[in-house]
């Protein structure tokens, strides 16, 4: 497999994506401007956190307008694995590909610290974890709070879409705890949660490294 990762005026975690996913898990990776207008030779699509074009308007809602964005909808409509952290994750919803939006944190405070999520194991992104496994990882968003309205809540839950929830408390006030969604076809997974800054133990968890090696395995077969 091969993966993209996507790279808008304001990111500040791709490189942190692609060394999680190309020098921790062995997997060949490389930068793809959000100006590109193809991702032929790539097998998924990686979103990285930052502040894409300043966050003006709205996070994400001005990269969702980015050329390479047709390619990445079109990967998500293919079943490929499309995965968003932190402004990816928000630029997963401004561009429809996941429900809900992301609003300022409750506290009205930027949140960076580690935090503990539980986890839903019953998703290709979290198959090797327990379950209800208890994991920590890092954060660090103003804009975290997941809103979304009762009937697609309701949905969420009924198509086993809410990927982690935040275990000991709801730290920027999102809408029953979730701190992570997928698509209904559970290809498309939005997180704000940093999972590419949990590899290591120096680091101060290893916690992402199933997250990845989860998409690695189930996703594999979906590539021709």
């Amino acid at each position: 497999m091969k993966f993209a990762v996507i790279v808008f005026p304001g990111s500040n975690c791709d490189a942190d994506m692609l060394w999680a996913i190309r020098e921790i898990m062995g997997v060949e990776a490389s930068y793809v401007h959000c100006g590109e207008t193809s991702l032929k030779g790539y097998d998924g699509v990686l979103l990285p956190g930052g502040f894409s074009y300043g966050d003006y308007l709205r996070c994400g809602a001005i990269a969702r307008f980015s050329s390479i964005m047709k390619e990445v909808i079109r990967f998500a409509k293919e079943g490929k694995p499309v995965f968003g952290t932190c402004n990816g994750f928000q630029i997963l919803t401004e561009a429809g590909l996941l429900p809900g939006v992301l609003r300022r944190n409750e506290s009205l405070r930027f949140i960076c610290k580690t935090v503990a999520l539980k986890v839903n194991n019953q998703t290709a992104f979290t198959s090797e974890y327990e379950v209800d496994e208890i994991i920590h990882l890092p954060v660090a968003h103003g804009e975290g709070n997941y809103f979304c309205d009762e009937q697609t809540l309701q949905g969420l839950k009924a198509n086993n879409q809410i990927v982690f929830t935040y275990a000991n408390e709801n730290i920027n006030g999102s809408v029953a705890n979730i701190a992570g969604i997928t698509n209904k076809a559970g290809n498309v997974m939005g997180m704000m949660p940093h999972p590419e800054r949990a590899m290591e133990a120096l680091l101060g968890s290893e916690d992402g490294k199933r997250f990845f090696a989860s998409m690695l395995k189930n996703f594999e077969k979906v590539i021709v």
